[in-house]
């Protein structure tokens, strides 16, 4: 089986997909991922980001799944997990086999999320083992940035490296943190957001 990807994606040409991925519209895979599923099945939810370096495996009884508007960020290892929509993984941190990281959370740099662990929607995980040490939902900041991922992987698709500067970007930016401050920008299609 290979890697089932929407032609809205973006995946560089250094990452490797190998097996049952899939790749929704308007996600991005960046340099030095390696994806692999040769068991159950990864897949990957629109407008998420997957950024350098991560590692994304499968467990034997458990596949991994990303939602929807996650930031899966440097040198993260998701294994056999379940991030819900609109997640942001930090630095370094480690999402073991069969643990769920729930809607609009954050999962500190550097943290160790167990097999099993169930981390509530809204909530702030950190540590060795990862525990939840606040609820806040940060759905809204998750999901800003995703779309400014999204931005980035369109110029990058373009050759375009400096997608995050000068006064047309600062303009962009401030109209999409008025969309997302009050969840307009989920009722608009990707295209009206720019490139």
């Amino acid at each position: 089986m290979k890697p089932e990807v929407a032609p809205e994606a973006w995946i560089d040409e250094s990452a490797q997909l190998f097996g049952a991925v899939s790749v929704a519209a308007h996600a991005s895979v960046w340099p030095r991922v390696v994806i692999r599923a040769e068991c159950q099945e990864v897949s990957i939810g629109r407008l998420s980001n997957v950024q350098d370096f991560v590692m994304i495996h499968v467990g034997y009884g458990h596949p991994t799944v990303i939602g929807e508007f996650c930031s899966i960020t440097h040198h993260a290892t998701v294994h056999g997990a379940t991030i819900e929509d609109q997640c942001l993984v930090g630095i370094n941190a480690t999402i073991m086999d069969g643990a769920v990281v729930g809607a609009g959370s954050v999962v500190a740099p550097g943290a160790v999320v167990t097999e099993g662990t169930q981390i509530p929607p809204g909530s702030i995980a950190a540590g060795i083992p990862a525990k939840v040490i606040r609820q806040r939902d940060s759905a809204r900041e998750n999901r800003l940035n995703a779309w400014l991922y999204h931005r980035n992987a369109a110029a990058y698709r373009r050759g375009e490296h400096r997608a995050w500067s000068g006064a047309e970007f600062d303009a962009w930016r401030q109209h999409l943190a008025s969309l997302v401050e009050t969840d307009a920008d989920l009722a608009l299609p990707q295209e009206l957001l720019g490139p």
